[in-house]
């Protein structure tokens, strides 16, 4: 964890509390010693985008669409340590691992937030329903908007899977990028008939309907769906190989190495999406990673879904000869883009 805190695109950052003085740094560290000072957290978000163990623990909790989960944040608190009574408006899973936790979370209700330091926010004392200690191998759930307040009673390790929980205004914005970027919806505003008013900078109600109803078109398209996947496919957390560093194959290369027996492993912290096919006429099935958009010949859905869903595959003993030819221009673009690389 003090590896990854010295990293300049990951998100880390130290919470100290000594004589109900908060501090909060963040990363990255060139050296944490200087900053663990009493009770102190060292906390590292994305942890399951660098190391495989990590990234096996986020697949354990696959019965939640992984679309719906954003990362694994784990903590090193030393004893007493914690960030203060807050809320999440996310909901978040929470496994013991190392040592013992003090958790104590309470109901939804109206709180006073005060902010010891600036980068840190937390809640006036609340009631709690439930109190417990931790013990390695542990896990409880904590609703969105419940408070909570866990304190380390020896040095601990936690590991946080977090929910994903977007805004309005991030759909909003991220929906109209998408439709600048695809050029979409040019259709315009139209009236047959523009109705008298005794102001001329008066909008009559049946107006504003109509603007709603103009919005409301571009909601049914069926680009509204293939946004959507696209959009929860993109984790902003995810750190992507830099395309100058990888190693690109052709598809010689890719088919040489499935004559080989090898085996090809999924890329950490990357999540697959696609939207259910609503219609049995269509003749490409289409998914998503990072944003990036593949197509695949709908007869061969389910042997994309399957490839897509398991950590390693071998194409050479579990791809019918049929679908070999589709495949291995499928998997030199995922290889290429950094989403899948050969088990030497």
């Amino acid at each position: 964890m003090a590896g990854l805190s010295q990293e300049p695109d990951i998100d880390s950052r130290i919470i100290s509390n000594q004589d109900n003085n908060w501090q909060l740094n963040h990363g990255p560290f060139d050296d944490i010693n200087a900053l663990c000072i009493g009770a102190w957290s060292l906390l590292v978000q994305s942890v399951d985008h660098y190391i495989p163990e990590a990234d096996a623990l986020m697949r354990a909790f696959d019965f939640i669409p992984h679309w719906r989960m954003d990362d694994l944040m784990v903590s090193y608190s030393n004893k007493g340590a914690g960030v203060g009574p807050h809320l999440d408006q996310y909901d978040v899973f929470i496994i013991q691992g190392k040592g013992t936790r003090r958790w104590q979370v309470g109901l939804p209700a109206e709180f006073t937030h005060v902010r010891p330091h600036r980068d840190l926010s937390q809640i006036t004392e609340f009631e709690p329903v439930i109190d417990q200690v931790l013990h390695s191998g542990d896990i409880i759930y904590i609703p969105a908007n419940h408070p909570h307040n866990g304190v380390a009673l020896d040095a601990c390790l936690n590991y946080s899977v977090g929910f994903r929980a977007p805004t309005q205004q991030e759909l909003l914005s991220s929906f109209a990028d998408f439709a600048l970027d695809k050029n979409l919806f040019q259709k315009r505003f139209t009236d047959e008939k523009i109705a008298s008013r005794d102001f001329s900078g008066e909008v009559k109600i049946d107006e504003v309907s109509r603007f709603k109803n103009l919005l409301q078109q571009v909601l049914e398209k069926e680009h509204f769906s293939n946004w959507t996947a696209q959009f929860l496919s993109q984790s902003a957390t995810h750190q992507g190989d830099d395309e100058q560093e990888l190693e690109q194959f052709s598809i010689q290369e890719i088919n040489q190495l499935i004559d080989d027996n090898t085996g090809f492993v999924r890329s950490l912290g990357i999540k697959p999406v696609f939207v259910e096919p609503q219609s049995t006429v269509r003749e490409e099935f289409y998914f998503y990673i990072q944003g990036d958009e593949f197509s695949a010949p709908i007869t061969s859905k389910q042997v994309v879904v399957d490839f897509l869903n398991q950590p390693v595959f071998n194409i050479y003993e579990t791809i019918p000869e049929k679908h070999r030819v589709f495949f291995v221009q499928l998997l030199a673009r995922l290889v290429n883009a950094g989403y899948r690389y050969p088990e030497y």
